[in-house]
């Protein structure tokens, strides 16, 4: 009897352990994630075309899903305002905010229901008022910023143009991510004794009547930093400066890719990259956004158009030679409309 009692728990056994490997696998993890673009321009885009890349990576190594809705304000508030109530309907588990005033109102959106929030190419989150620290934002967001060194700017500037004696400022006063920036680029040529011609706008249009009017002025350079206005109407005002023989120096990359002479910043690829590691921290890891220190870059690297510089009696190794001693990288580009053209 003790036998075939035995020989009943072995059978009994063997079939639990087979029923247990014939189980359904567990649901995979789902969370979702609700992205805003401020507008349609090639750094933004590269941003976020990077977050979603790198999202991918992190299901399939993490085992999970995570359901991505990009949508696109393109500079209306009232857009705006509707995508984030778009998301709160749906209920998505974070948001991000691309530039600054898309931050700006998924804050304000989010007080009460605490949805944790992730910016990204947020030039100045203290002066902005999103954080209340980088290394401690608290609140419910955090992110990554595209914090622009201007005076690295101006010293390339004058690294090239030694006896420069004007300078023009192209922006759109309205856009809180030129305010400090601009304000730094009054300081440095005020100290230097270097005239400056201010030219603002909010359309393209209007960009466009700022740039003839800084020709117009017979000034020796244009900045222009992160400003998503202007990086609207680079290819359509990047002609003028060029027939003008006037440089435009920028505040990034895509800048140059749509014709200005230089581009001075982050690597905008890898800011969304590093955006996207910071979502996955928060959903997957369970970090709160306050515990997550504002990530920023070295933005030592310059893009410079190098059929630009042939427009302006240049050659780009020569001018790489002069920038090296103020960058940690020089590198070239031509002009097109978007980084995905450079590669067809």
């Amino acid at each position: 009897m003790k036998r075939i009692i035995a020989l009943v728990l072995v059978a009994v056994m063997a079939l639990c352990i087979v029923a247990c490997n014939t189980n359904t696998p567990s649901e995979t993890k789902s969370y979702s994630v609700g992205i805003c673009n401020f507008v349609d321009d090639a750094s933004l885009n590269q941003i976020i075309e990077n977050i979603q890349n790198r999202l991918k990576e992190i299901e399939t190594a993490r085992n999970v899903k995570i359901n991505v809705k990009v949508d696109n304000c393109n500079m209306d508030a009232a857009v705006l305002n509707q995508i984030i109530a778009d998301f709160t309907v749906s209920g998505v588990d974070l948001m991000v905010g691309v530039a600054t005033p898309v931050a700006m109102a998924m804050q304000s959106a989010t007080e009460d229901s605490k949805i944790p929030v992730v910016f990204a190419a947020v030039s100045d989150p203290l002066s902005a008022g999103l954080v209340d620290s980088l290394e401690k934002p608290g609140h419910n967001l955090t992110g990554t910023s595209d914090y622009l060194d201007t005076n690295a700017v101006m010293n390339l500037i004058l690294a090239l143009n030694p006896g420069i004696k004007s300078v023009g400022l192209l922006y759109n006063v309205g856009e809180d991510s030129s305010a400090t920036p601009i304000a730094a680029a009054k300081s440095f040529l005020d100290s230097k004794g270097i005239k400056y011609y201010e030219r603002t706008g909010t359309t393209v249009d209007e960009i466009m009547l700022a740039a003839q009017a800084l020709v117009a002025d017979g000034v020796e350079a244009v900045f222009t930093p992160t400003d998503n206005t202007v990086m609207k109407s680079e290819l359509a005002i990047y002609e003028t400066f060029a027939n003008a023989k006037i440089p435009h120096y920028t505040g990034a990359d895509s800048f140059a890719l749509n014709g200005a002479f230089l581009g001075y910043g982050v690597d905008y690829a890898n800011l969304g990259v590093e955006t996207a590691n910071m979502i996955a921290e928060i959903l997957l890891d369970g970090k709160a956004t306050d515990s997550l220190a504002v990530k920023t870059f070295d933005n030592g690297t310059a893009t410079v158009n190098t059929e630009i510089c042939e427009a302006l009696g240049l050659k780009f190794d020569e001018v790489a030679a002069i920038f090296a001693p103020f960058c940690t990288k020089v590198q070239p580009i031509t002009t097109a409309e978007s980084f995905g053209d450079l590669n067809n």
